[in-house]
C-alpha cells in the first residue's frame, strides 16, 4: 500500500496499490468529497496507472490549482 499527502485539497492523504502489471488498485482518500471520491476509486479500480494519470492529470476543482483527482494522478506518477 502507498500513502501519499494531498496538497491543496480537501483530501488529506490518498492510499493505493500498483501490480506487477502496473494496474491500480484499493484507491482510498481521507478527508474530501466522500461520495465523489468512493466513485473515482470505483471508476479506476484495474485501470493501467498511465491510463489513469492521462485522464485525471490537471483536472481542478473551483478556482484551486489542483483537485483531489489531480492529486491522485500525482501520487501516481511519483509511485510508477
Amino acid at each position: 500500500m502507498y500513502t501519499y499527502k494531498t496538497v491543496g485539497t480537501c483530501s488529506r492523504q490518498i492510499n493505493f496499490d500498483i501490480d506487477e502489471n502496473n494496474k491500480v488498485h484499493n484507491v482510498s482518500f481521507i478527508g474530501g468529497c466522500d461520495g465523489n471520491l468512493k466513485a473515482i476509486s470505483k471508476l479506476v479500480e484495474g485501470m493501467d496507472a498511465n491510463k489513469v494519470i492521462e485522464i485525471l492529470e490537471g483536472n481542478l476543482c473551483g478556482m484551486k490549482k489542483t483537485s483531489c483527482a489531480d492529486q491522485l494522478a500525482k501520487a501516481l506518477k511519483e509511485r510508477i
